[in-house]
């Protein structure tokens, strides 16, 4: 399993002992953070820097990818899409929990949604970005009146 973005560690910590964990993060201060805190609770995970974009994985690599609110802080979500489900096995699980735009036109959260946009976040269209990447999918909305989405994904088979 291999969770990209891992932030402060909590989620990985959940469940690092029943599988083997791989973690990706491109701050250099959460890796070491994150290093120490496995380490108290002594569990093992195979944590490292660095970027979505570029995954030092082979391919067909993972069984599961998790990525929990960190999508839209990417400057590229195709290329950090294509690199995800390059290293995702065939009939593995992508699971993404992030923002997308509220469907339901909700002018109060359109607002919000531009201010996000403006503090740095990349809000973006999930649907299309999935299709383009011929992955089939879940999308349920779990949180924020329907803007955070829980995304399970697979590749395509013919």
């Amino acid at each position: 399993m291999l969770e990209i973005s891992f932030g402060t560690w909590y989620l990985l910590t959940q469940y690092a002992s029943q599988y083997e964990i791989y973690g990706i993060d491109f701050n250099k201060n959460l890796i070491e953070i994150t290093k120490n805190n496995l380490k108290k609770k002594n569990i093992k995970a195979n944590i490292q820097q660095g970027s979505v974009e570029k995954l030092p994985f082979k391919n067909n690599f993972f069984d599961s990818i998790i990525n929990t609110m960190a999508f839209s802080g990417y400057p590229d979500g195709k290329l950090a899409l294509s690199g995800l489900t390059r290293v995702l096995k065939p009939n593995g699980k992508l699971i993404i929990i992030d923002f997308n735009y509220p469907k339901n036109k909700n002018k109060i959260w359109i607002f919000i949604t531009i201010f996000m946009e403006k503090s740095g976040d990349i809000i973006r269209n999930m649907d299309l970005l999935f299709n383009a990447h011929n992955l089939e999918y879940t999308d349920k909305k779990i949180g924020a009146f329907d803007r955070v989405h829980l995304y399970i994904a697979k590749i395509k088979t013919k």
